[in-house]
């Protein structure tokens, strides 16, 4: 996985189709680790699962004796451990604001998307889409301030939030306003790089196919 290839003795168990899971994998893409990515069906994980988390939950990433199961703390993990190229700010301000800003992806838009991907066609999950849309149609001029979203570097906050925009389709989303020509334009650029396509499961692939 990855255009440059670094040692490693990590394996990564991966739901293929969730965008949490997406996160972690576009990190170790762009990391170029190698890594050995188990695709789990999380209806039915395997045994070994349960030995290594707790939790019996996906995504889980095993690096040596180091297990982890929460992909933020995954992502700066990868990050710290492959620090080229950062996917962190140096300086603690910037950082600091980019947690704060996964955070608010985390409360604003990844509850939606969880409702909406469980229950697609559920008569319920009607305003759970109006609300995602509208928000993003909210964000969408932040996207166009620069390169990368508020940041002229790709980050991990970029790792969160493209697995979103990925699944649009999946959601019944559709951003062709006006308004939203710098998410578009945002997409056209993110899902071109190769540590994008790099990190897709066949799964993620089909959605756009």
């Amino acid at each position: 996985m990855g255009v440059v290839t670094k040692r490693s003795s990590m394996t990564f168990f991966s739901d293929p189709s969730s965008h949490y899971s997406h996160r972690v994998r576009i990190v170790l893409a762009e990391k170029g680790v190698t890594v050995d990515v188990v695709d789990v069906d999380p209806d039915n994980p395997p045994s070994e699962l349960a030995d290594l988390n707790p939790y019996n939950a996906l995504p889980t990433l095993v690096d040596r004796d180091l297990v982890l199961y929460e992909p933020n703390i995954m992502m700066e993990y990868l990050d710290e451990r492959f620090p080229h190229p950062p996917l962190l700010p140096v300086y603690p301000v910037a950082r600091a604001n980019s947690r704060l800003m996964i955070h608010r992806i985390q409360k604003d838009w990844c509850g939606l998307v969880d409702q909406l991907l469980a229950e697609p066609g559920h008569k319920s999950s009607e305003s759970a889409r109006k609300e995602l849309r509208e928000s993003l149609l909210a964000t969408a001029p932040l996207f166009g301030e620069m390169p990368f979203f508020m940041s002229e570097e790709f980050t991990i906050v970029d790792c969160c939030i493209a697995p979103i925009l990925w699944r649009l389709p999946a959601m019944g989303i559709e951003l062709d306003d006006k308004q939203a020509k710098p998410i578009q334009k945002y997409m056209d650029r993110i899902f071109s790089r190769e540590g994008f396509k790099a990190s897709l499961s066949d799964l993620e692939e089909d959605i756009r196919s």
